[in-house]
């Protein structure tokens, strides 16, 4: 634990919250996420079997990505108007990964990729 002076406050930096990897070996190693990246959103989920995945936003690119642990750690699946490209997923995690597009503010405008401008979803 560390404590920061942030605007004349000091802060406690232990972690807010902390999990392990519930997966095989076979699934390769997770994705460490570092919660307190600057412009990045993440969201965490385990269903009923334990089966984990994390969402990533970037709100300064508008990329957003879903990892999950039995498809393999190492594959970023896109995530666009709040459904993963490539993945078929239960009606739990359908909703999870929405509730997170939501919360990253899908009802804006979001960057566009390769355009230099902004677009929807």
């Amino acid at each position: 634990m560390t404590a920061t002076d942030v605007g004349g406050v000091t802060t406690m930096r232990e972690p807010l919250f902390k999990v392990s990897n519930h997966h095989t070996a076979a699934c390769v190693e997770p994705p460490t996420v570092d919660g307190d990246a600057a412009g990045a959103y993440f969201g965490y989920f385990a269903n009923e079997y334990g089966e984990q995945a994390i969402y990533t936003y970037d709100y300064e690119t508008g990329e957003a990505t879903i990892r999950m642990g039995d498809a393999g750690w190492h594959e970023a699946y896109r995530v666009a108007d709040g459904r993963a490209e490539g993945l078929v997923l239960t009606k739990t995690e359908a909703m999870w990964l929405r509730a997170c597009w939501l919360a990253t503010g899908a009802l804006k405008d979001r960057p566009t990729s390769g355009t230099g401008g902004t677009g929807q979803g």
